[in-house]
C-alpha cells in the first residue's frame, strides 16, 4: 500500500498519537512544548507528507492531513495543533511555491530534514486581522529586511522556518501583502509576550519581536491575498475542525465509557447519562458531517483558482469554522455532565477539563465574531447555496 495513504499514514499517525497522549497531561500542566510528539512526526516523516513526491514527500491530499490531525487530536489538541499548523504552512509553499527556485528547494530539504514550519500572521495594533499588516518586508537588492511586533507567533521558539506575513514595500497599502519564509539562522527573536494560557498550552504561541534579513528570493511569488484565498485560510479552517472534531471524539469516548461502566454496575438498568450520550453522539456525526462536506468542496474547488476564490467557497469555509467551533463545546459538556465529578477531577480516566480548555480556544482561532462579520458582507451580494449536491 502506498505509505501516503489509507494504513500507511494512520500507523504512523497512530505511533506519534501514543506518544502525544503519554504526554499531553504534562505538556498541559506545564504549558511546554511537545517535544516528545514532534520528535516523533520527524521520526515518521510526517511533516513533508503534503509535499509532491518529487520534491521528496508523499503528495498527501488535504483530507489524508486532516485524518491525521483527528488522530493525534484524540490524544494532545496541543501536539495536533502544532502538526495542523505546520501543515497549514506547507499548504502556502505547496500552491504557491512550486514554481519558485528557492521554495522548491526548501521543500525539498523540509523533506530531507523534517524541518518545522511556524506562522507569524499577527501583529501588535491590528492583533489577528491577517489580511492587514503594518510592518513592511524592505528589499534592496537581491536582499530583503523586515521587523515585525509578531504578538503571537506558534511555538515560535521550536521552529525551524517562520512564514511571516507583512506589506510588500514600505509604501504599500495595509492589505497589499507578502508572505515571506525565513530560516532560523536567517531571524532573531527577542520575547514580548509569554503565552499563559486557559489552553492549547504546549503551542508555545509567545510574542516577539522578530528581526530577519535573507534573500529576497525567499518572498514568496504570489500576493499574500491569493495565497490567504486559495490555500490558507481554506486549509486552516479544515485542519483546526479536524483538530477539533479529534478532541471531541476522545470526549465522547471518555463519556461512553463512564456510562458503559455503569451498566456493567446495574444490569438491566439505563445508566442516567445514557440519553445525554446519545445526544453526544448526534452531534458528533454532525460535527464529523460538517467536516467531511467541508473537504470535499476544497477538494472539488482546488482545481479551479476561481472556484476557490469565489465569495460562495469562502462563505462555505466560514460556516465550517463556526459550526465546528461552536459544537465542539456543546459536546464536551455534554461529556462533562455524563462523567460529572469524574470528569471535573483532573487524573481519573473520565478526566475532561483539558479538553474543554483546548476546545475553547476554538471560538479565539480567527474569532468567530470577526468571520461573522466578514459572511454577512459577503451575503450582500451572495445568493446562499441550499442545493443537497454540489
Amino acid at each position: 500500500m502506498n505509505m501516503s495513504t489509507g494504513a500507511g499514514l494512520a500507523e504512523r499517525a497512530a505511533r506519534v498519537a501514543a506518544v502525544a497522549e503519554a504526554h499531553a497531561d504534562d505538556v498541559d500542566a506545564k504549558g511546554r512544548f511537545p517535544k516528545e510528539a514532534v520528535d516523533a512526526m520527524r521520526a515518521e516523516r510526517l511533516l513533508s507528507i503534503q509535499i509532491s513526491p518529487g520534491l521528496g514527500g508523499e503528495g498527501a491530499s488535504i483530507s489524508d492531513i486532516a485524518e491525521l490531525c483527528s488522530l493525534i487530536g484524540q490524544a494532545c489538541a496541543a501536539s495536533a495543533m502544532v502538526f495542523a499548523m505546520h501543515q497549514i504552512k506547507a499548504s502556502s509553499l505547496v500552491s504557491h511555491g512550486e514554481d519558485a527556485d528557492w521554495h522548491r528547494a526548501f521543500m525539498r530539504r523540509i523533506s530531507d530534514e523534517q524541518l518545522l514550519l511556524a506562522s507569524a500572521t499577527t501583529e501588535g495594533g491590528i492583533g489577528g486581522n491577517l489580511r492587514n499588516s503594518i510592518c513592511a518586508i524592505a528589499v534592496e537588492g537581491d536582499r530583503c529586511r523586515l521587523e515585525k511586533d509578531a504578538t503571537v507567533i506558534s511555538y515560535g521558539a521550536y521552529a525551524d522556518a517562520i512564514l511571516i506575513t507583512s506589506r510588500s514595500h514600505p509604501d504599500a497599502a495595509s492589505t497589499d501583502q507578502v508572505m515571506t519564509v525565513f530560516t532560523r539562522d536567517q531571524y532573531t527573536l527577542e520575547r514580548t509576550h509569554v503565552w499563559d494560557t486557559l489552553g492549547m498550552r504546549g503551542t508555545c504561541s509567545d510574542g516577539y519581536l522578530f528581526k530577519g534579513e535573507a534573500p529576497a528570493t525567499q518572498i514568496l511569488p504570489k500576493p499574500f491575498a491569493e495565497i490567504a484565498a486559495q490555500s490558507m485560510l481554506a486549509t486552516s479552517h479544515l485542519l483546526w475542525s479536524a483538530v477539533w472534531y479529534g478532541i471531541a471524539v476522545n470526549a465522547v469516548a471518555r463519556a461512553q465509557a463512564f456510562v458503559r461502566a455503569a451498566a456493567r454496575r446495574s444490569p438491566g438498568q439505563t445508566p442516567p447519562g445514557a440519553l445525554r450520550l446519545a445526544e453526544a453522539s448526534s452531534l458528533l456525526q454532525m460535527l464529523k458531517s460538517n467536516v467531511v462536506e467541508g473537504l470535499r468542496e476544497f477538494e472539488a474547488a482546488k482545481a479551479d483558482p476561481d472556484r476557490l476564490s469565489s465569495m460562495g467557497f469562502a462563505v462555505a469555509m466560514n460556516n465550517l469554522k463556526i459550526g465546528s467551533s461552536e459544537t465542539i463545546l456543546t459536546i464536551i459538556n455534554h461529556a462533562m455532565l455524563i462523567c460529572g465529578i469524574m470528569g471535573y477531577k483532573n487524573g481519573t480516566p473520565f478526566s475532561l477539563g483539558r479538553h474543554l480548555r483546548d476546545a475553547h480556544s476554538a471560538q479565539l482561532m480567527i474569532s468567530n465574531d470577526r468571520i461573522l462579520g466578514n459572511t454577512s458582507n459577503l451575503l450582500l451580494v451572495h445568493k446562499q447555496d441550499t442545493s443537497l449536491v454540489g
